[in-house]
């Protein structure tokens, strides 16, 4: 079991919440962002602009992945173009493909060579990233997102398909990999044993990054003393009419217990 300051994999904070990304960009741990409209309509935002050039002014040096939403190609490159020019440091993120199952190459290539950071995001096999790295300019720095948490939705293992990327990868140096979407802190240790070179996760998994490693004896107690403090702080009480027990012969009808 590693320590958390052994991780060879980068931890990347995934969200929308402006609090969220504030705190974390304090965490020296978080070497980067990413968010999606859906996380953006989660957390309520209206204006996106004005909410990614927020983030930005909080987070200078570490990489920004934004999201373009068009689904044609022809504004969905005006987007990203756009989003481009709102720093250095900002990540592009184009989906695999648009909602007609449409391949995205030809824009990826586009932005790509123009010099656009690109995150080739909803990626969820080893074939969907053999088919666009080529399309990668070797000149930007690149990310492919693929999708483990939602390939084990399916029932299937994601770390045949992680640990295939992550040979891929090998002879495309710029391009690094993404485990997008983990479920459990547990993610992260399969992530790092793997080679993944980052996780992105959202604030409730992040916020368990103190348990790696965590003695279970201990772990056990600490749950002990949980369930004996909210009984506490909620003032649970069983009273109970008849003393007898059921091991001396009465039967549970004997007993009444009263919830206060």
């Amino acid at each position: 079991m590693p320590n958390l300051k052994d991780l060879k994999v980068k931890l990347f904070a995934d969200g929308a919440d402006i609090e969220m990304i504030e705190r974390m960009a304090e965490n020296p741990l978080i070497k980067g962002f990413t968010t999606n409209p859906t996380l953006m309509r989660k957390a309520g935002v209206k204006d996106y602009r004005a909410f990614a050039l927020d983030v930005l002014k909080v987070v200078t040096d570490r990489p920004v992945s934004f999201e373009v939403f068009s689904d044609d190609f022809e504004e969905m490159e005006l987007q990203a173009l756009e989003i481009a020019s709102w720093g250095a440091n900002v990540f592009v993120k184009i989906p695999v493909t648009n909602t007609k199952g449409e391949s995205s190459n030809s824009l990826i290539k586009r932005l790509s060579a123009a010099g656009v950071q690109i995150n080739v995001t909803a990626l969820m096999t080893a074939e969907q990233v053999a088919d666009v790295v080529d399309n990668l300019s070797d000149l930007t720095r690149n990310f492919v997102s693929v999708f483990a948490g939602r390939i084990a939705d399916t029932g299937r293992d994601p770390l045949p398909i992680m640990s295939r990327v992550v040979d891929m990868l090998k002879d495309y140096p710029q391009t690094e990999l993404i485990w997008a979407s983990p479920r459990e802190l547990l993610n992260v240790i399969q992530a790092d044993a793997v080679g993944c070179h980052i996780i992105t996760a959202t604030d409730d998994v992040l916020k368990k990054l103190d348990l790696i490693g965590k003695d279970l004896d201990e772990f056990s107690l600490d749950t002990v003393h949980m369930f004996w403090q909210d009984a506490e702080k909620a003032g649970y009480t069983i009273e109970i009419s008849q003393p007898a027990s059921i091991a001396e012969g009465s039967s549970k009808s004997d007993m009444t217990v009263i919830y206060v």
